[in-house]
């Protein structure tokens, strides 16, 4: 296979926490999809700790672990964003927020001790989570008609595709999860069934 069909995310939100010289850093990380999840989390964050100086965060998104967003959040730059980010790379984790909530100590970390303790704090939020490994699979729609509905159904179980929703009517239809692996084989199967149309959604 030339491409890795499986990532590594968490399976439900964790925390960690870091002190240094009367600070206080409290990572929580967050299993998430897209980036419009990132405004609610942030704005409970801020509702929860209103007293709290920073909420530092990095995105980590799509299973080939490409997309990402820092931010610093008024602290010198490069020292909060990025290091929550290097601990999610060192995790080798993707598809999760880590937002970092700082409640500032009265003493000065200097660089150095900001980046290592923004590192530890996201580094302790992974570490208390559960890291569960998931496939990359592809979502398809098929219509096909009533006629042919047994040897749909007959693929459907052989190829023990997850069914996300179905309609069965004269003209039926059914979406269904492939791993990305396994969809040549699932697509030249469906391709001899008369009349079956497939149609590609999304990756999920």
């Amino acid at each position: 296979m030339l491409f890795d069909d499986t990532y590594k995310t968490i399976n439900a939100s964790s925390e960690g926490i870091f002190r240094d010289k009367g600070s206080k850093f409290i990572a929580y990380a967050y299993p998430v999809a897209t980036d419009e999840e990132i405004k609610p989390l942030l704005q409970n964050l801020r509702a929860e700790h209103a007293k709290a100086r920073h909420f530092c965060w990095a995105l980590r998104l799509s299973p080939d672990r490409s997309v990402f967003r820092i931010q610093d959040d008024g602290e010198p730059s490069g020292t909060a964003g990025r290091p929550i980010l290097n601990a999610m790379l060192s995790a080798d984790v993707t598809n999760l927020l880590i937002v970092v909530v700082r409640y500032f100590g009265g003493t000065l970390l200097g660089v150095p001790g900001l980046i290592n303790a923004y590192k530890t704090a996201a580094a302790e939020a992974i570490a208390a989570a559960q890291v569960v490994e998931k496939t990359v699979n592809d979502v398809y729609e098929v219509q096909f008609d009533y006629l042919v509905m047994n040897d749909v159904m007959k693929l459907v179980k052989d190829e023990q595709l997850n069914v996300l929703s179905q309609n069965f009517d004269n003209s039926c239809s059914l979406k269904f999860e492939v791993r990305k692996a396994n969809l040549n084989g699932v697509v030249g199967r469906f391709d001899k069934i008369e009349g079956a149309k497939l149609k590609y959604l999304y990756t999920a």
